[in-house]
């Protein structure tokens, strides 16, 4: 996840900065789930921009590995059940 680590690290660096807002902004909005409005990464230059995908993208796999393990979790719970037509 080096593209969520890299955003970590300008906010930190730069936390009153409108570009680290932004970037701020949009993981909070990722991990809320709610709106954010895209276009707002337009304003961002180039690399930001750049950077502001990829944290879309590594978001986005890290939610599907995320699924993957409660699913898994789930699945070794049901597993433990007792079989209703054994005995």
């Amino acid at each position: 996840m080096r593209a969520i680590r890299e955003a970590r690290k300008f906010i930190e660096a730069s936390p009153t900065d409108p570009s680290a807002q932004l970037l701020a902004r949009l993981v909070l909005a990722l991990e809320s789930e709610a709106d954010f409005h895209i276009a707002q990464i337009y304003q961002l230059n180039f690399d930001q921009f750049n950077l502001a995908l990829e944290v879309l993208r590594e978001w986005r796999l890290d939610r599907y590995y995320a699924g993957k393990g409660r699913l898994l979790d789930l699945s070794m719970q049901v597993g433990a059940l007792p079989n209703p037509g054994e005995h």
